[in-house]
């Protein structure tokens, strides 16, 4: 549990001189739309030219920094009635080799408290939802990408959805802003809004120091809560792009290990149902599409693995490995290698089987064939 407040002359600033919050709502969806996407370059997405994405580390990091570079596109900024005002929302889609797109919207705002920003987690414009505007573009994107999907998505499954609320520091009338004592301060209104709690009466304490207990910070003005469904970044915009971009990534991992979750199911399922009744499908087939599924688990192991990778004891990989721990990426990764254990046990008990079978045939035609010859060789004695 964090230890009581003790609130300094610079944390009860804010209590004298009221800070108006600026920044931007920033929500990540991640799609799962096809098995994998081929290694053509997507030349156009949306009548827009695609590019590809960088992002440059501002912190201290290793010499040689690695960050997987997907293929991007940055859509027209759009005018939108929000829940103050008119606002100007970006647009931005990404696309990965494991058969996943990446929708990040951009929804800048200016409160006078952090309760304000509760209404952003179900945000509405005055012309619909942002959850069905997203859900439209991901089916458009799904529709022009089919040429170069392998085995594409009958439909889109449930999005995963993050909300980062990115501020810039916050003025404190004069004095100087240190994040984490202006944490301690504000514990229990950031714990409302990462929990989409409107009001801060109710939310005890527990609660509170669960939520706002993963928080990492590199210098004294910066700051980043995780929680499970959104996230608190303080610190200057320039450098913005590169903490998003990790919790962008992990969140498609998430989302991609919950797809192949579900391919894991459907094959256990049928392979249960093809050991407990008379197949209609031959052993063969069923060891060879049990051959491909492992094979492919494999291969989206080692793809997924890549463009999460990084190298080193520097500030993104603290970044990476506590978003992972929010997300249970590590159970993720162990109930489905679980369900792969069981489905190679199911191939050796059906090339067994099959193996056996085999054996039985070789036996019988042995037998058969030394009673021919005896029959033969009866025969020649009679005549």
């Amino acid at each position: 549990m964090n230890p009581p407040a003790i609130q300094s002359e610079e944390t009860r600033a804010p209590a004298t001189h009221p800070a108006r919050y600026r920044g931007e709502a920033v929500y990540l969806y991640a799609f799962d739309v096809a098995y994998e996407m081929t290694r053509s370059p997507v030349k156009q997405l949306l009548g827009h030219p695609v590019a590809e994405f960088f992002v440059d580390a501002s912190k201290r990091s290793p010499r040689d920094v690695f960050f997987y570079r997907p293929q991007m596109v940055r859509l027209l900024p759009e005018e939108r009635i929000g829940p103050h005002g008119a606002v100007r929302v970006e647009r931005t889609v990404k696309l990965l080799p494991v058969g996943a797109i990446s929708i990040t919207i951009r929804v800048p705002f200016e409160v006078g408290a952090i309760g304000e920003l509760v209404a952003y987690h179900d945000l509405a414009f005055s012309n619909g939802s942002l959850h069905d505007e997203v859900h439209r573009l991901a089916a458009e994107v799904q529709r022009e990408l089919a040429p170069f999907c392998v085995r594409p998505a009958t439909r889109l499954a449930v999005e995963e959805a993050y909300t980062v609320f990115c501020l810039h520091p916050p003025s404190l009338g004069g004095a100087r802003f240190r994040s984490e004592e202006w944490l301690r301060a504000n514990q229990r209104e950031v714990a409302s809004l990462l929990t989409q709690e409107p009001g801060t009466d109710h939310l005890s304490a527990q609660e509170a120091d669960e939520s706002t207990g993963k928080f990492l910070s590199y210098y004294d003005h910066d700051l980043l809560v995780l929680d499970w469904d959104a996230a608190l970044l303080i610190d200057e915009p320039v450098n913005f792009d590169e903490t998003l971009y990790v919790l962008e990534l992990a969140n498609l991992q998430l989302a991609e290990l919950e797809a192949y979750d579900r391919i894991l199911d459907e094959s256990l399922t049928r392979a249960y149902t093809d050991l407990r009744v008379r197949p209609m499908r031959s052993r063969a087939g069923i060891l060879r599409e049990l051959r491909e599924i492992r094979i492919d688990m494999a291969r989206f192991s080692d793809e997924l693995s890549n463009i999460t990778k990084f190298f080193g004891d520097w500030h993104l990989a603290r970044i990476y490995q506590a978003i992972s721990t929010r997300f249970h990426l590590a159970d993720w990764h162990k109930s489905i290698g679980e369900k792969l254990r069981t489905l190679n046990d199911l191939y050796q008990l059906l090339n067994q089987d099959r193996s056996n079978q085999l054996m039985l045939v070789l036996e019988v035609t042995i037998v058969l064939l030394f009673l021919i010859d005896l029959v033969i060789l009866v025969m020649g004695l009679k005549h």
